[in-house]
């Protein structure tokens, strides 16, 4: 088992998650972070620190989807081991339902 980071995130990126990481595996795309799966422990810690629950077992149904978008980003966005500011409009995308077909970027 391992993290994953689903679209919750977008637009969002709180990163109250990164803070607590024991082992910096959170990646930062422009409107969304993920996590890697190979340097993820599955200590769970980031898991009750999102405040948007973004953050997710891979073996809740419906993550392979985002495993796979997780493990693909992580290899080409930037590691990230402090948390940032978030979004000034963050507060508006946080309930917001389809924000990965709406908003997500590939590029950082």
């Amino acid at each position: 088992m391992t993290y994953i980071v689903n679209e919750k995130c977008i637009k969002c990126k709180l990163m109250d998650c990164v803070e607590v990481c024991p082992v910096d595996c959170f990646y930062e795309g422009k409107n969304m972070l993920v996590i890697k799966p190979d340097e993820c422990i599955d200590c769970g810690v980031c898991e009750p620190e999102c405040p948007v629950d973004a953050i997710k077992a891979d073996t809740e149904p419906g993550s392979d989807k985002w495993l796979e978008i997780n493990k693909k980003f992580s290899e080409i966005w930037p590691n990230i081991s402090e948390k940032k500011d978030p979004p000034k409009d963050h507060k508006k995308f946080e309930n917001e339902q389809n924000k990965f077909e709406k908003y997500f970027e590939e590029n950082i």
